[in-house]
């Protein structure tokens, strides 16, 4: 089995909707999430988590990060197309307008 990198993009609006949300609102918000976590089963290696708060690292410095990255997950498949339809009918692409998901194929290190 391979793994894969998901990475989760919303618009800043999206994101200050999470922010607002009371916590009745943010746990009803979660169950889409736990019934698409159900439906992936083993395949999920890791649900993971929003992320917020980047900083851009440069040989300059650091910078605020400019990026709408807002969380990531990891699954595992036998190949991308199979790690793609895990992802169909995700309930972060009908959060909000804007909202968006890559996958990437976790990769071995050079020996």
């Amino acid at each position: 089995m391979k793994k894969f990198m998901v990475i989760y993009y919303a618009p800043e609006s999206a994101m200050e909707k999470m922010e607002n949300a009371s916590p009745e609102e943010a746990e009803e918000g979660m169950k889409p999430w736990m019934e698409w976590a159900e439906k992936c089963g083993s395949g999920l290696v890791d649900l993971g988590t929003p992320l917020g708060n980047g900083e851009k690292l440069t040989p300059d410095g650091a910078s605020q990060s400019q990026s709408k990255v807002t969380g990531y997950s990891v699954l595992q498949a036998e190949n991308i197309d199979e790690a793609k339809k895990m992802l169909q009918e995700h309930p972060h692409l009908q959060w909000a307008e804007g909202c968006e998901i890559e996958v990437h194929e976790c990769l071995p290190l050079p020996k």
